[in-house]
């Protein structure tokens, strides 16, 4: 047995444990290093309400905020690299009509690597999906809209504006783009976990985003990727072996921005997602809907646990904060110096 697979049956015992006990329905957990060996271990299902459907490895998940970097942050520092937009200038380069009916106010001064590392006054959330679901009109309601500005937070706000900061720049929707190979903005539904029992849209939510918001938009730089585990390591091989993406960006993602994050994502620190064993050098990223990756480039190794935690509810204690740093802190090994 390599030692690859021997690290993956140990990290795999708690999530085992979570599946025993139903904290959550099904998990698939990958590691891969930056030669591209790799492992996976899946159990559990798929989905348990209305139909019993066990997990498969190929399961695919909605990623949820994992868009934000595996999409949203890579499209955005792709463009810098090309030099088709400044990261340091404002939102207002590519979107014009922001706030345009108030020339100085705050929203206008935003730049888009503020919004990256959520260095800006939105709000963390706001259900932009209650005030209409006509897509054009709710695009102008949220540029057009007085922000309510408060300190700096984890906003899904930054990286809906980004989102649409890219479909000026590329002027089509984020939906009609390519997200890469392995990734989609339509999957089948019958190749994918289940999330929620929404309420709202009075149905199980399988193949379809569960972000409310997404969904009401269309497609949003915030939420709305789907991807297999193979499609995340892929990814995360490509990272780490600094290949399909431009040196500066995989740079920049790994660029502080401040003691908690990067462009785009969370760097290690005290008690964060990955847990406290992994190198200074890793970044990593969460999903609502229970999925995470994390890569540590100073090992040349990554590891992602997608699971559908919200399934058929996001209101029950599903322990995934601890699982996640359960997993990370045996594949991190011994304590490692930050």
């Amino acid at each position: 047995m390599s030692s690859l697979q021997e690290l993956i049956n140990r990290a795999f015992e708690p999530v085992q444990a979570a599946l025993y006990n139903g904290s959550i329905p099904g998990a698939v957990l990958g590691l891969v290093t930056q030669d591209g060996d790799r492992v996976v271990r899946y159990a559990g299902r798929a989905q348990v309400v209305p139909e019993d459907v066990a997990m498969v490895e190929e399961t695919i998940f909605d990623l949820a905020s994992l868009t934000k970097v595996i999409f949203t942050t890579t499209q955005i520092l792709e463009a810098a690299a090309n030099k088709e937009l400044n990261l340091d200038d404002p939102l207002t380069a590519l979107l014009p009509d922001f706030r345009q009916y108030d020339q100085n106010c705050w929203e206008r001064e935003v730049t888009f690597r503020q919004c990256l590392g959520h260095q800006t006054p939105f709000p963390a959330v706001e259900p932009l999906y209650t005030y209409g679901q006509d897509q054009q009109t709710l695009r102008a309601f949220i540029l057009q809209r007085r922000w309510p500005a408060g300190p700096h937070v984890y906003s899904d706000i930054n990286f809906i504006l980004l989102g649409l900061a890219m479909e000026r720049l590329r002027g089509r929707t984020l939906a009609s783009l390519d997200p890469g190979w392995g990734f989609t903005f339509h999957p089948s539904p019958q190749q994918s976990a289940a999330t929620e029992q929404c309420t709202w849209r009075s149905k199980v939510m399988r193949g379809e985003v569960h972000d409310e918001n997404a969904f009401a938009l269309g497609g949003a730089g915030h939420a709305g990727l789907f991807g297999s585990m193979q499609a995340v390591l892929d990814f995360a091989c490509d990272l780490l072996a600094g290949q399909n993406v431009s040196g500066n960006t995989v740079n920049l993602m790994r660029k502080a921005l401040s003691d908690t994050r990067t462009h785009g994502w969370e760097r290690a620190h005290a008690g964060w997602s990955g847990g406290d064993t992994c190198s200074g050098a890793t970044i990593g990223h969460t999903g609502f809907t229970g999925t995470g990756l994390w890569i540590d480039f100073d090992r040349g190794l990554a590891w992602s646990l997608l699971t559908n935690r919200v399934h058929p509810s996001r209101h029950a204690d599903t322990g995934i904060g601890a699982l996640r740093i359960q997993v990370g802190e045996i594949i991190g090994g011994p304590a490692k110096g930050r």
